[in-house]
């Protein structure tokens, strides 16, 4: 049995295409791999089915990895414990008045884990419209102050 260059681009484009029903973002990897191997075989039209199939695993881990490394460094981190040390010191704006015993509603600039609206309490009350700094994470709420 001997693959043709047009069977790996074939293969590679249906993985790709695959990647579309199956949102892991791994199938297009391998598939870009299909399609690499479809160009060595149509430079090299002499190669073996196994050196074929060792380079198409070859690019594909090493497209995968490439990925992983470069550009999602810290993809495989849990975001544990780390969101006092992100929030706090972040200035934003109130859009819901805060009062003691009262929950208010902050609005940071940038998304902060995921939002960029977060409940918050105060010590004082402050109007809506005011800047304020988080000054403690209690729980799921911003404990804030003005800056």
């Amino acid at each position: 049995m001997h693959f043709e260059w047009w069977h790996w681009a074939v293969a590679g484009i249906a993985l790709i295409l695959a990647e579309l029903a199956v949102p892991a973002f791994v199938l297009v990897w391998f598939g870009l791999g299909g399609l690499v191997v479809a160009l060595i075989v149509l430079l090299l039209p002499q190669i073996e089915v196994t050196a074929q199939l060792s380079a198409w695993l070859i690019v594909s881990v090493a497209l995968i990895v490439f990925w992983f490394k470069l550009f999602k460094p810290n993809f495989h981190k849990t975001r544990v414990g780390m969101s006092e040390a992100n929030l706090i010191g972040e200035v934003g704006l109130l859009t819901r008045e805060v009062a003691p015993f009262q929950k208010g509603e902050v609005r940071f600039q940038k998304p902060m884990l995921g939002s960029d609206v977060w409940p918050c309490l105060a010590d004082e009350t402050i109007g809506a419209g005011a800047r304020v700094k988080v000054l403690s994470v209690e729980g799921s709420l911003l404990k804030v102050g003005k800056t």
